[in-house]
């Protein structure tokens, strides 16, 4: 099979893009533009293959998109490319509008383009898979059922509205056009490669280098994690074997607070690279919170499980400590970043 992926630069992009490479025998066009987040370090195991092949270009221009399906006939799109942090929706949402609504319209079009034109069996087999979040349904109350393929929609940040407002836009070209699309939704991810802007990364960081750890509130938010290698199985399992039209919530079952992640993160970097100052718990300091905070996110996979035949190797512990492993083995990583494209500052604070 030969995918065009977008955002394969990316945390979860990349992420895909080694597992594609690694593990399967298909080709991959990684359609990365090479923003703030994404780094071509992230996909260098696989840079060399001869069925990867990167092409720095934005979803937003349609008709570079068009001339991309023209020019590399895939036969699946893995649609990954998007803004994706609140905070940052919440000081800038124009950039989110642009991406997340217009680019997934423009690459909707191109695809829409170049499917009505291919033969009988191709335009059968071809599929557009939209990658999605949880954010989308909103927050759950404490005792309520997780999300599940069902849940109606009802987002709160600039973020998960404009994710919102593109997952519309797939299903209705799917609806209107009969462009094969099908939508996965899933939880907070964590693992390698992760800019440093959100939770986990923010956190190891601050921790090694001594610095006060921020949380939000009193870190009783609660969010769901699946490890970014694990829900990279998922995503190839859905765009081989998903159905048109279908919708798959994935999510690994480990929900946590913010405030149990940090303490275990702290606990485990104890462990592994004790500090003369003492327990990194003491660097916690509960800090105004996030506006529009939704208080808890949790997904039901059970769907996605059985149609996938898939479920998440990892739980909560053993991904986390193969996490901040990797942060350990990788420092240089994350400290060109601190140096160059994010130091660590609060955002989201100016609503």
């Amino acid at each position: 099979m030969r995918i065009l992926l977008t955002g394969g630069c990316g945390f979860i992009g990349s992420a895909v893009v080694r597992h594609l490479i690694n593990n399967t025998s298909h080709e991959v066009l990684n359609v990365d533009c090479m923003t703030y987040a994404a780094s071509e370090d992230n996909v260098a195991e696989v840079a060399e293959d001869p069925r990867y092949r990167h092409v720095s270009a934005n979803i937003v221009n349609g008709s570079e998109m068009q001339k991309l399906f023209e020019e590399y006939k895939p036969d699946a799109v893995m649609h990954l490319a998007a803004e994706s942090h609140v905070d940052r929706s919440i000081d800038g949402p124009g950039v989110f509008v642009q991406t997340n609504v217009i680019g997934t319209y423009a690459l909707l079009e191109a695809a829409r383009k170049y499917w009505v034109g291919l033969e009988d069996e191709k335009k059968q087999a071809f599929r557009f898979h939209h990658i999605s979040t949880d954010e989308v349904f909103g927050h759950l109350d404490e005792n309520a059922s997780p999300f599940t393929e069902q849940t109606p929609y009802d987002p709160h940040s600039p973020y998960s509205a404009t994710k919102a407002a593109s997952d519309h836009l797939v299903r209705a070209w799917h609806t209107t056009y009969g462009l094969p699309t099908l939508v996965t939704n899933t939880t907070n991810n964590y693992g390698p490669w992760h800019f440093p802007e959100k939770l986990i990364p923010l956190m190891i960081i601050k921790a090694l280098q001594g610095h006060e750890l921020p949380v939000y509130g009193q870190g009783a938010n609660i969010r769901d994690w699946l490890y970014v290698e694990d829900h990279a199985e998922a995503l190839v399992r859905a765009v081989e074997k998903g159905v048109p039209g279908e919708t798959y919530a994935i999510g690994a079952r480990q929900p946590r607070t913010n405030l149990e992640v940090v303490r275990k993160i702290c606990a485990i970097l104890d462990e592994l690279v004790p500090s003369d100052k003492g327990p990194r718990e003491q660097l916690i300091r509960y800090v105004n919170d996030r506006p529009g905070h939704d208080f808890r996110y949790e997904i039901d996979p059970s769907h996605a499980e059985t149609a996938l035949d898939w479920k998440a190797e990892h739980d909560f512990e053993s991904g986390l400590r193969k996490t901040i492993q990797w942060y350990l083995d990788h420092p240089q990583w994350w400290e060109d970043i601190n140096s160059k494209r994010y130091t660590g500052q609060r955002l989201g604070a100016s609503a």
